[in-house]
């Protein structure tokens, strides 16, 4: 039987605890063996957004999913061409782990404009995805495809972009980061001079 494994794709800049609860809700409730934060060399809708160095974010996010069993930190975009589209992802997946089925997670954000997506289509054709409600995006659940399913997570609105900016300005975010993320950031002084 294979492995239901579900790709969470972004740029984890930095990740956070909305990240990691929602992973941690999906394997417990939803029916998922295991959860691949897949970190994201550069997302094509944010072309204009200065990332941290690709090694740093990856090692955070190694960092904060360590000690849970069923979570897995994934390089595998590094060594696709880029921009990383993930049609073309999840192919190259299919094609290195036949022992898994992956299921695609995505937020209601992006699931209001997965048209705009690469081929969209063919994801749905191929591969489940599960989509996490994000506030002040409504998703018509009686029109998803039979392959598109509406989750029911807790609402937790932490975002990467208020903690660069928390940082920046001096604040204390320890408690919206995973222990060993505060502290990386931390010692390597990231964030502070963006």
């Amino acid at each position: 039987m294979s492995v239901k494994t579900g790709i969470f794709g972004g740029t984890f800049n930095p990740i956070h605890i909305g990240h990691l609860a929602l992973a941690n809700y999906l394997c417990e409730y939803e029916g998922l063996d295991e959860i691949w934060f897949l970190v994201t060399p550069q997302n094509p809708f944010k072309k204009d957004i200065r990332l941290l160095d690709d090694r740093l974010r990856f090692w955070m996010v190694e960092a904060a999913v360590r000690a849970y069993p069923r979570f897995k930190v994934s390089d595998f975009e590094f060594h696709l061409p880029r921009p990383s589209y993930m049609v073309n992802t999840l192919e190259e997946l299919r094609k290195a782990y036949p022992d898994r089925e992956f299921t695609l997670v995505i937020g209601a954000d992006n699931w209001v404009a997965f048209d705009r997506w690469k081929s969209p289509e063919e994801i749905i054709r191929n591969h489940p995805i599960l989509v996490y409600p994000r506030e002040r995006y409504t998703v018509d659940t009686a029109a998803l495809p039979e392959s598109v399913r509406m989750v029911k997570t807790p609402l937790l609105e932490v975002s990467s972009t208020f903690i660069r900016e928390s940082v920046r300005n001096g604040k204390d975010v320890r408690y919206f980061v995973h222990p060993a993320v505060y502290e990386f950031i931390k010692e390597h002084n990231l964030y502070r001079n963006e």
